[in-house]
């Protein structure tokens, strides 16, 4: 097996709100913490890095042994999680740390996967690559009268009252019946040749920037490296500072990726 995993800050001197892991075991992750808003309020004495970093191994440890689903094994994950912090912190504050989530599981029989949130994963099937994605925040970021104030003040405190509610979009936090809510689905492990988890500042390269679409896009990580991905993000982003040509959510994003070859 082939494998390559790059997981970088968006700013060389602000900790890396991103985690992204690979095991022996058979299962790899990556996850995306929400960065707070500005004024800082999220009822949490906690970073998000703090959060990403209890979520994922205490996720990776329970994907690793098998006997659990991928959706049982997020939901256990953060409920350890939420118990490492109920009582110093409001678990009930909508900002409360939170992540997005994509986790991969395979053994000889199969692939497994799980994907909440705007992370997203890439599978090589039989030599397609099938993107494997949770729309609910881009349908709710393409409604019209968001994109309408896209960016604006108002339109990141719309998005807030859609956080985790009926109707809107899903992240991991502290409530483990949202693992429910969770993309997931197997395959035969003989038809993923490959596979790519992404967090979202890496699929900027696609998604904001436009350089190729999915398949470019995990062509690009398995020929030149996820190195070489992130690199030309980066470019981009320093290109743009004032977020003017491309227009986005922050200037430059952490940026995580997992690269598989079965």
């Amino acid at each position: 097996m082939r494998a390559d995993l790059l997981s970088v800050p968006g700013e060389p001197d602000r900790a890396n709100e991103d985690f992204a892991a690979l095991s022996p075991q058979g299962a790899a992750l990556v996850l995306d913490g929400v960065t707070p808003p500005p004024d800082g309020q999220t009822g949490c004495v906690h970073t998000v890095t703090w959060f990403v970093q209890k979520l994922g191994p205490a996720l990776l440890r329970r994907a690793e042994r098998r006997d659990q689903s991928l959706a049982d094994c997020l939901a256990d994950a953060i409920a350890q999680t939420a118990a490492a912090h109920e009582s110093t912190c409001d678990l009930s504050h909508r900002r409360t740390p939170q992540a997005t989530v994509v986790a991969l599981r395979w053994d000889d029989r199969q692939v497994e996967y799980l994907v909440l949130s705007d992370s997203v994963l890439l599978l090589d099937v039989n030599g397609a690559v099938t993107p494997i994605l949770d729309g609910r925040l881009d349908e709710v970021t393409g409604r019209p009268d968001l994109r309408a104030i896209r960016y604006t003040r108002q339109y990141f405190d719309a998005l807030e009252s859609l956080r985790n509610a009926d109707g809107g979009f899903y992240t991991a936090a502290a409530d483990p019946e949202v693992a429910k809510r969770a993309v997931t689905g197997h395959l035969p492990r003989a038809e993923v040749r490959a596979a790519a988890a992404m967090s979202d500042g890496a699929t900027r390269w696609t998604e904001v920037f436009g350089f190729g679409d999915w398949a470019e896009l995990f062509t690009r990580i398995e020929d030149k490296g996820a190195v070489q991905v992130v690199d030309e993000v980066r470019a981009a982003e320093t290109a743009d500072p004032d977020r003017t040509a491309f227009p986005r959510g922050k200037s430059r994003d952490d940026a995580s990726v997992v690269f598989l070859q079965f």
